[in-house]
């Protein structure tokens, strides 16, 4: 099964925050790159944080995300450069 995913691009200065967001859990990851990086390339980098911190949740396309699931707490996970 394969997963929707919304992609945002968000210009800033000489760089572009990239969003990604799986439609099916409502997890939204972002990445922030040289706005001269191709679309392509910077899609690919978004959709691999997205699919990695899918899997550290422990999501799998099996797995979806109810109404009335509860949130784990947690979060942020950004990347510090």
């Amino acid at each position: 099964m394969r997963r929707e995913v919304i992609f945002e691009f968000t210009p800033i200065g000489t760089s572009v925050k990239v969003t990604a967001l799986d439609v099916t859990t409502d997890l939204e990851v972002s990445v922030v790159a040289p706005s001269s990086a191709s679309r392509n390339e910077l899609e690919r980098i978004a959709l691999q944080k997205l699919r990695y911190m899918l899997n550290r949740q422990g999501e799998t396309d099996s797995d979806a995300k109810k109404p009335g699931d509860r949130e784990e707490p947690g979060g942020g996970g950004g990347i510090v450069v």
